[in-house]
C-alpha cells in the first residue's frame, strides 16, 4: 500500500505539506464518494487517481510557477483538476473555477467548503460568460479544445500565462490557435505516455475580445 506521499513523489520537487497532504486525502475521499453517484472520472483506483489526477496537477503547478500568480482561472474545471489541486499548492493565489454541469459544480463546492479553501471561487456556467481577468489560466481534458482555447487566453491580463496540461498532439494547435503567444518547451509529465505541460505567455500589448 503506497502513501499519498509514495505516490506523489515522482511529480513534485518539493513534498506537500501535511497540511496539504490531509486536503490531498479528504479531497480524494469526496471524489470517490460522489463518483459513485455522478460521472466525475472514469478511474476507479485511487492509486491511479492520485497519479494521473493529483499527480499531473501539481506537477503543472510547480512547472508552470503557479505560486507567483496572484491570480489563475481553470477552465471547464469538471471535477476540480488541475484548478483544486492548484489551489491547495498556492493558497496564497486566488483560484476560479468555471464549470458549466450543475452536478460537477455541486461538487466543485462542496469540495471548497469541506477543505475549507479561502482562496477558491466557483462559477457555475460557460467559460465565454464570464468577465475577469487573471495572470494565469489553466485547462485539461477540455471538449472542443480549439474553441475554448481563444476563450481561454481572453481571460488573461496582458502578458498574462497559459498553462495547459494536454497531449503531445495537440501542441501545434496551440501554436497556430494562439500565435501571438510566446510557448516553452513542452514539459512530459511523469507516468504519463503522452500527457504535457504546455506554457505559453501573452506577448500582446492590449487584452484580448473574445467574440463568440
Amino acid at each position: 500500500m503506497f502513501t499519498l506521499t509514495d505516490l506523489l513523489r515522482p511529480f513534485l520537487i518539493l513534498p506537500l505539506s501535511a497540511e496539504q497532504g490531509t486536503k490531498v486525502a479528504t479531497y480524494l475521499g469526496l471524489l470517490l464518494k460522489w463518483n459513485a453517484k455522478i460521472s466525475l472520472t472514469a478511474l476507479r483506483d485511487p492509486e491511479q487517481i492520485v497519479q494521473r489526477h493529483f499527480g499531473e496537477s501539481f506537477f503543472a503547478a510547480e512547472r508552470a510557477g503557479v505560486a507567483e500568480a496572484s491570480s489563475l482561472v481553470d477552465v471547464g474545471s469538471g471535477a476540480g483538476f488541475p484548478g483544486l489541486p492548484m489551489a491547495i499548492y498556492a493558497p496564497a493565489t486566488r483560484v476560479t473555477l468555471i464549470e458549466s454541469q450543475q452536478k460537477k459544480v455541486a461538487f466543485l463546492r462542496e469540495v471548497v467548503r469541506a477543505l475549507e479553501l479561502k482562496n477558491v471561487t466557483v462559477h457555475a456556467g460557460r467559460a465565454q460568460e464570464v468577465k475577469l481577468k487573471s495572470q494565469m489560466a489553466t485547462m485539461r481534458a477540455v471538449e472542443k479544445f480549439e474553441t475554448i482555447l481563444p476563450v481561454a487566453a481572453s481571460l488573461l491580463e496582458p502578458g498574462g500565462k497559459l498553462a495547459l496540461l494536454i497531449g503531445a498532439s495537440q501542441i501545434e494547435t496551440a501554436h497556430k490557435r494562439l500565435q501571438n503567444f510566446t510557448w516553452m518547451n513542452p514539459i512530459s509529465v511523469p507516468e504519463s505516455r503522452e500527457r504535457i505541460v504546455l506554457v505559453g505567455k501573452d506577448s500582446a500589448e492590449s487584452p484580448h475580445a473574445f467574440r463568440d
